[in-house]
């Protein structure tokens, strides 16, 4: 076997973004029409006419734009509203019900109608005059034959704006006000931003909320007279709403309890596991393990039922492998910071997202967390749940990792995800029987119709083989998602806190052992596995076999292409004997209100042999942000291929060869290396994605069966590369060295 090596050394070099762009593009597919015009005019009047007659408690209004595709950013608009910085009033963005087009919501002001009525109006006539069949894609390319005779009928609009209006409505379909489905219940809703504090404006419609109800200034908790009235006074102020009661998602399975405690040795330097649960009963015998805080009030009462879940999870991170022979990862103990957050039966989610923020600022010593609670409900196609978005937000501002829990199925009529496992920057977790099948309480994604949650699947206890943990009443044998997770989370503790991984590196390790070389799984699949499942043992997270050559790689973006041209790859007879993958993980900071646009960061991979112009041959094939194809031609691939082939907005990017293709060698050209670049696009502030970390896992396959790491590493070092070894008896002499106590005389 190969240890995974770990390249420094060599910085990333930045590069910033040259061009000026190409101007506006209009959807090839679309014909506009004066008859199209005219009733966008119509609909914009009457939009306007509600407004002026409906009596508001903020100044603006929303309007939602309905498109006729997915839009890239590029094709928002950004000659009607507020031209330019139209896409800086965007407040809410979701997917019609095939999830074929984007509904994109806008917060303007009233004046902004009027002027889009006026240029669309004088658009009409330029249209109606120049064009009356219309203008075509091929028309509109060949739009300076037409500058001089718009010149002399335009009226109030410039040639450059009315191409700019022609290439908005190509993309638009409609426009309304939205009004949610109204419901009466507990619940947290999150508000259109409409500049306006939350507190004075549900005051203004009658609704008095203590502070102690904002959880930011657009999401509130509003118990169920308040949401009604939100609901009949102003339903299109609301963005999105959840019921706020949730229920611990139910165990699938549960024996008896077998008493026969066991002992356990005096902790020493095990590194520490963060756990958010229901209660911890202190009198089970690995409590010396644990420091318990119970955050419940205590004027609640507590029943042994409420020590039951967190105690059997703490059980697993503490002494897994030995309550568990048969998935013993290696990994050792580890100690528990437990958090009691709830009881066994109804709690509040709302009441959680607030203890969850309290307590990661209070312990930011513990890098990995483990949360196996979660909603009986369904996730949103159409926007993350409040938990998960709280989860994200203390990702990208800290530098901690959450391992969620799936979720079981309450009963057969639920099938998706519940929250918090649509956390986007967390791992979440599904289960798998022992032999590696899904189980029958598993729910499945994806989130936002897209991201691939869960991340990957673990072992979480069946009939075929229950998951044996340790209840106040002794030895219990159970099944269900939340046993799977901690599993996952002793690995990603092992990866960070004893052998030194960034979270970067360790979440895209865990991700990258779980993908298989010669299956690409469908998304059935990756609904119910995610990536698939991960190994058991350690070693073959952190080892490779010996015709494959494993190295990581990390840095920071800062600017819009940041790469690396010096991985000298070994050659055979001047051509490369491999196949090659690659995993990319980061975690992004991300907008709730932006609903299924919710990462505000792209990262995008390329990684392959560098060609005699020092350009990449990407192994998937990739020709996002290149701008010309193999014979120079220009590429477009379009927003929602993009999404679905090369996982554009996902923060995990996985690429690899064709399983399909004939493994041949490779030629090689006049740059003997290979390279990779990471691309950087943002949705909103060009400042989101500086300074946004990266973690790359990159694996080579000889394909006649050859070791040439040794190569690879005498070719790294000539290159000026630091080669350290992932060797786990040398890191853990490292961590034991580190966390031994000197005794001063």
């Amino acid at each position: 076997m190969n240890n995974v090596l770990e390249l420094k050394g060599k910085r990333f070099v930045q590069e910033a973004k040259n061009s000026n762009g190409g101007g506006p593009a209009m959807n090839s597919l679309s014909v506009i029409t004066s008859a199209h015009l005219l009733s966008l005019i119509d609909k914009l009047q009457r939009i306007k006419a509600f407004w002026e007659q409906e009596t508001k408690p903020f100044n603006g209004i929303l309007i939602s734009v309905f498109y006729n595709k997915i839009v890239a950013k590029s094709n928002r608009i950004s000659g009607l509203f507020k031209g330019d910085k139209s896409n800086f009033s965007i407040v809410g963005a979701k997917f019609n019900k095939d999830k074929s087009k984007h509904i994109i919501t806008y917060f303007l002001d009233i004046d902004d109608l009027d002027m889009s009525i006026n240029l669309l109006s004088a658009t009409n006539k330029i249209v109606r005059q120049i064009f009356p069949s219309g203008i075509t894609k091929k028309l509109f390319d060949e739009r300076r034959r037409f500058d001089g005779v718009i010149s002399e009928i335009s009226d109030g609009i410039s040639k450059s704006s009315f191409w700019q209006i022609i290439a908005d409505v190509s993309y638009i379909e409609d426009f309304d006000i939205e009004r949610p489905t109204s419901q009466a219940k507990e619940s947290i809703v999150t508000l259109f931003d409409t500049k306006t504090d939350t507190k004075i404006l549900l005051q203004n419609i009658g609704i008095n909320i203590l502070s102690t109800s904002i959880l930011d200034n657009g999401t509130v908790f509003l118990d169920e007279d308040q949401t009604r009235v939100l609901f009949e006074k102003v339903p299109y102020l609301v963005s999105m709403a959840t019921v706020n009661l949730s229920n611990l998602s139910p165990e699938d399975f549960f024996e008896g309890y077998n008493k026969d405690l066991i002992s356990i040795p005096h902790p020493t330097i095990e590194p520490t596991i963060g756990v958010i649960d229901t209660l911890f009963d202190d009198r089970v015998y690995f409590s010396e393990w644990v420091e318990y805080v119970d955050m419940i009030d205590a004027g609640i009462p507590k029943s042994q039922e409420d020590y039951k879940h967190g105690t059997s999870v703490t059980s697993i991170i503490v002494d897994g492998a030995r309550l568990n022979p048969w998935l013993d990862d290696g990994c050792g103990r580890f100690r528990v910071r437990h958090f009691g957050v709830a009881s066994s039966a109804q709690f509040s989610s709302f009441s959680i997202i607030k203890k969850i923020k309290k307590i990661i600022a209070e312990n930011r010593d513990i890098k990995v967390w483990n949360l196996s609670l979660g909603s009986n409900q369904e996730i949103n196609d159409n926007f993350i749940s409040a938990e998960a978005a709280v989860l994200d937000k203390i990702q990208y501002e800290n530098d901690v990792i959450f391992v969620v829990a799936g979720t079981n199925k309450p009963n057969d009529n639920v099938k998706k995800i519940g929250s918090p496992a649509d956390s986007i920057n967390s791992l979440v977790v599904n289960a798998v029987t022992k032999s590696g099948l899904s189980t029958r309480y598993s729910r499945r994604g994806l989130a936002l119709s897209f991201f691939a949650k869960p991340d990957v699947s673990y072992y979480g206890g069946s009939q075929e083989q229950y998951i044996q943990v340790c209840e106040p009443l002794g030895v219990a044998h159970v099944a269900g998602t939340s046993y799977a997770a901690p599993w996952i989370a002793r690995k990603l503790s092992y990866l960070i806190d004893v052998l030194g991984l960034n979270r970067e590196i360790a979440k895209a390790m865990i991700i990258d052992s779980a993908r298989s070389w010669d299956v690409t799984p469908t998304p059935e699949e990756v609904a119910l596995y995610g990536h698939g499942i991960v190994p058991i043992k350690i070693n073959d997270i952190i080892q490779t076999n010996d015709d494959e050559i494993k190295f990581v790689v990390t840095d920071v973006s800062e600017k819009w292409n940041t790469y690396n041209y010096h991985f000298p790859v070994p050659l055979k007879d001047d051509c490369y004997p491999y196949i090659a993958k690659a995993t990319m993980c980061y975690f992004p900071t991300c907008d709730r209100a932006q609903g299924v646009d919710y990462t505000n960061t792209e990262l995008n991979l390329h990684f392959g042999r560098l060609n005699d112009s020092k350009k990449i041959f990407a192994i998937n094939d990739d020709k996002q942000n290149l701008n010309i194809d193999d014979e120079g031609g220009t590429v477009c691939i379009l927003e929602g291929d993009a999404r679905e082939r090369f996982r554009k907005w996902d923060n995990v990017k996985y690429i690899s060869e064709d399983p399909k293709i004939k493994k041949r060698p490779k030629k090689s050209y006049m740059y003997k290396d290979w390279g990779m670049e990471i691309k950087t696009s943002n949705r909103l502030d060009p400042k989101d994605g500086r300074g946004l970390r990266f973690g790359v896992v990159v694996t080579l396959k000889e394909i006649n069966g050859i070791n040439r790491i040794d190569d690879f590493i005498k070719n790294c070092q000539l290159r000026g590369w630091l080669v350290n070894k992932i060797d786990i008896q040398n890191r853990l002499d490292i961590h034991e060295k580190i966390n031994e106590e000197l005794e001063l005389s």
